[in-house]
């Protein structure tokens, strides 16, 4: 008997033990959560700004701190003041100041995305896939974006040049420029009929008229029949995505566009083609480059998924998630930020992959002007003859007729 109680005061005594043990581990779980709070944040802020060697001012750690926080973020997501945020605006709008230059980090490399049409950076010889290793005779390194775009921003806001060292894509070439910002007009259609009755259209960007300019275009060449469509997507960075899904459904009459994936429930959709098309019956090829990115690869995937045309160029960059400007809730500053990724039609991630043209051709089997302006002259149709990558796609649109 007395071996028993013994026995069960052993069991009581480890149970309790054990409840103990785990409710002081639970205990110190939550404080340790608690220690990591935003109040901590505030008293190391005020700490630093009071005992630091070096005086900084609360709005110099503020502005640390999130820096610090985007820097756990992807390339793709930043903090906008007013300035930059009222500048992305523009951009979408058609207009703004600046070197006219999409950078992002590729391969743990800043890499030239595209050169804007008709700017500074253009003018200079940049090519998409050019990587950048000093920016004013300073080293640059992938991890410090947000950094670099800073700087930048900020030579471009007080009209000041910046001065970049740059690697050649696909090669060991070194190569310097100098860039001084100016105003930048964003025309998002340029069009052309060429011989053989083929329409010529250069989408430069996703902006918030690119749908509209794109309908008149082809409303003027409905009379014309047409025998062939070239859309030439090359160095077009993206924009807005609702733009490519509307410009992909006005070719595609069936079909899934894009699916988009994320966190929160209005980011995740499957958009689709409706009923109503343009252009329909007409063969059509797509023209892509490095520079082709984003909303350019959603609708070039679109097309190409869905067989509605061919296309002719080099892989594209590979950009396959969504930014959202959200306004914060004072002082008029947004944040960029990646709120979803996307899918192709037939499920495809591109993302740092980039999507595989039909027909590939090297960059160095086309001409240097490929990556140079189109318009470049009073005539469009005499520049785009010139061009090797626009007559690979008349070939095939007159092997398909």
């Amino acid at each position: 008997m007395s071996q028993c109680i013994r026995y069960f005061c052993c069991l009581a005594a480890g149970l309790a033990l054990g409840l103990s043990i785990t409710l002081s581990g639970q205990e110190h779980t939550q404080e340790y959560k608690s220690h990591l709070s935003y109040p901590v944040l505030l008293d190391i802020i005020d700490t630093i700004e009071t005992y630091y060697v070096q005086k900084l001012t609360e709005d110099e750690l503020i502005e640390a701190a999130i820096e610090g926080i985007f820097n756990k973020l992807d390339p793709y997501s930043s903090f906008l003041d007013k300035q930059t945020f009222a500048s992305m605006q523009e951009i979408n709008n058609g207009e703004y100041f600046g070197f006219g230059v999409e950078i992002a980090t590729d391969n743990d490399q800043i890499t030239i995305v595209t050169p804007f049409a008709e700017s500074p950076a253009e003018a200079a010889g940049i090519k998409p896939g050019d990587r950048v290793i000093k920016l004013n005779k300073q080293w640059v390194k992938a991890d410090k974006l947000e950094s670099i775009l800073d700087e930048i921003k900020q030579h471009s806001l007080n009209n000041l040049p910046i001065e970049l060292e740059m690697v050649r894509a696909n090669s060991d070439v070194h190569y310097s420029v100098t860039l001084k910002p100016s105003l930048i007009a964003i025309n998002p259609i340029e069009a052309e009929i060429l011989d053989n009755n083929i329409g010529y259209i250069r989408l430069s960007s996703f902006q918030e008229n690119s749908t509209q300019e794109l309908v008149k275009q082809l409303s003027l060449w409905q009379p014309k029949e047409l025998n062939g469509i070239i859309l030439d997507l090359r160095n077009n960075p993206g924009g807005l995505l609702d733009q490519a899904i509307t410009i992909a459904d006005l070719f595609l009459d069936k079909g899934r566009i894009v699916a988009t994936e994320g966190r929160f429930f209005d980011a995740n959709s499957d958009y689709y083609a409706s009923p109503q098309t343009m252009a329909t019956n007409i063969p059509m090829t797509v023209l892509i480059n490095k520079g082709s990115a984003s909303a350019s690869e959603v609708l070039a995937a679109a097309l190409q998924d869905n067989g509605r045309a061919q296309l002719i160029g080099q892989t594209s960059f590979g950009k396959g998630t969504i930014q959202s400007l959200i306004p914060t809730l004072m002082d008029g500053n947004a944040i960029k930020l990646t709120i979803a990724k996307y899918t192709t039609p037939n499920g495809n991630d591109i993302h740092s992959k980039g999507i595989e043209p039909d027909i590939k051709i090297e960059l160095d089997a086309v001409s240097e002007d490929e990556s140079m302006p189109i318009i470049d002259t009073n005539s469009l149709r005499e520049s785009v003859a010139k061009d090797k990558l626009v007559n690979s796609a008349i070939a095939w649109i007159k092997a398909e007729k």
